[in-house]
């Protein structure tokens, strides 16, 4: 069997697929993250209408060994997955327009937005990261065109965007990630292009040159990869520099994770369905 390696940078990576293996689910992969003992938890998506109650999150072992599955009493539509600091799973269920709390067991903690209500506030929200000083954000998503800001215990305490091209707004801001250094990094899908922001939502900076930008996830040195549709695997320094670029997937990673030392990367693939792990070798 051949062996594929890919380069981001001076770091190359050996690809590893499919990665994982759980029981037999009528969904398929829409997302993954990691913590911060090296287990990877993969988010599965439903249609709630047609397809049974079956578990919406897997956590596998750092070999990909099952360990457990849970979510389907919990959440409806499965859109993205994170796991904060404290272990916390964050889960979007999108048109239940609501993100979902979770212990790493699958108790859940809570929430933020009215389960079933649109515009409470959210309408179809896509992501969902806990920052570093502790606000949450909420990228919300495909009906809506906003970021929300809520503080730790969940109090909403403000927000940006508008429908459209200029900076700070957005067609639809698909994904996002913040880092410790107070940036807000936003994936606006329909527009090729990704947008930072401040911790209050002033607009420094804006990266292109993607084709349809889907998902983003950010290493402990302040880089963040971002992948596309191409599909492309991109590595973007901190001042914006694309300091790398691959083609690790087949038909694109709708999310993404990895170790903080980005020695191990999860792409989670769609179509088809797997996670692909790419390993960093010398």
């Amino acid at each position: 069997m051949a062996e594929l390696l890919v380069a981001l940078g001076e770091a190359r990576y050996r690809v590893e697929r499919p990665f994982g293996a759980w029981p037999a689910n009528a969904g398929f992969v829409t997302d993954v993250t990691v913590d911060g003992r090296g287990h990877v938890f993969v988010m599965l998506r439903h249609d709630p209408l047609l397809h049974p109650a079956d578990p919406r999150i897997v956590e596998l072992s750092p070999e990909g060994r099952h360990l457990a599955s849970f979510g389907g009493d919990t959440i409806a539509d499965a859109h993205s997955l994170e796991v904060d600091a404290t272990g916390r799973l964050w889960a979007v269920d999108r048109d239940m327009h609501e993100i979902v709390a979770l212990s790493s067991a699958g108790e859940r903690l809570g929430g933020l937005g009215e389960r079933g209500r649109p515009l409470a506030p959210f309408n179809h929200p896509t992501d969902v990261h806990v920052s570093a000083w502790g606000d949450i954000y909420v990228a919300d998503g495909y009906a809506a065109s906003r970021i929300h800001r809520f503080d730790a215990a969940g109090r909403p305490i403000g927000g940006w965007g508008v429908h459209g091209e200029g900076d700070g707004a957005f067609g639809w801001p698909h994904a996002l990630w913040t880092f410790a250094d107070g940036r807000v990094v936003v994936v606006d899908r329909p527009h090729d292009r990704v947008q930072v922001f401040d911790r209050d939502g002033r607009h420094l900076a804006t990266w292109r040159d993607f084709v349809q930008p889907v998902g983003i996830w950010g290493d402990a040195a302040g880089r963040a990869y971002v992948t596309d549709m191409v599909p492309n695997l991109h590595r973007i320094e901190a001042d914006g520099t694309r300091s790398g670029r691959c083609r690790p997937v087949l038909n694109g990673a709708h999310g993404l994770s990895g170790t903080p030392d980005a020695a191990t990367l999860y792409l989670a693939e769609v179509n088809p369905s797997r996670i692909t792990r790419l390993v960093r070798v010398a």
